[in-house]
């Protein structure tokens, strides 16, 4: 399988969750100005709408929207548990996490990052990204991951939107359980391993024999 990636950007979600199921995909680092990607190519003809995740099957098909593409990886390896069973509750609570995080949250990222975004607008996106995060810093409470004790696909999406804070100059200690969170996920060997892959962590030197 091949992912189509842009260093930080919400393909970092399925390239943890391929990391973490030990499931092996190859990386392919588009180039979101131009539209092309890394060996040459035009990725407009991977996926018409231009934008970044998209996984390639051995078959030649092609899944879009980093929630289908995360779900489709966890099914590979079931016993794995980054996702619920189907047909259980779980699965769909898992399905109403993602939803929420991909329309309510990263959607309200999307001005910061546009530079045809009038200056005006940005602090009301911020003001609805911190609406977001005041009922996700609750949801947290005494909670290791989004469902409970089990690190899901959900986690690896919520970890990428919070790393986005940086950038837009979003102040993260204000939501405490939020920003134990993010250290948490972030301090997962596989998590790290897609960091440094896609140049966003130093490489830890090897250890001494």
């Amino acid at each position: 399988m091949k992912l189509y990636y842009s260093p930080g950007a919400c393909s970092l979600s399925p390239h943890i969750v391929a990391r973490e199921l030990g499931i092996a995909v190859e990386l392919k680092k588009v180039n979101t100005k131009d539209k092309t990607f890394e060996g040459g190519g035009d990725y407009w003809k991977v996926n018409a709408r231009g934008y970044v995740p998209a996984l390639e099957l051995d078959n030649g098909q092609v899944l879009t929207e980093g929630p289908a593409i995360v779900q489709y990886l966890a099914d590979q390896k079931p016993d794995a548990g980054l996702a619920p069973k189907n047909g259980t509750i779980e699965r769909y609570r898992l399905q109403e996490w993602l939803n929420f995080l991909t329309s309510e949250v990263h959607k309200q990222f999307s001005p910061l990052f546009k530079p045809n975004t009038p200056d005006d607008y940005k602090p009301i996106a911020k003001q609805n990204i911190a609406t977001r995060f005041d009922w996700l810093d609750k949801q947290l409470e005494g909670k290791d991951y989004l469902m409970g004790k089990q690190f899901t696909v959900a986690d690896a999406y919520l970890f990428v939107l919070l790393n986005w804070t940086r950038p837009t100059q979003i102040d993260l200690s204000k939501w405490p359980n939020l920003a134990a969170y993010q250290k948490r996920v972030g301090a997962r060997p596989k998590v790290k391993e897609a960091l440094q892959a896609e140049g966003l962590l130093p490489k830890e030197p090897a250890k001494a024999a």
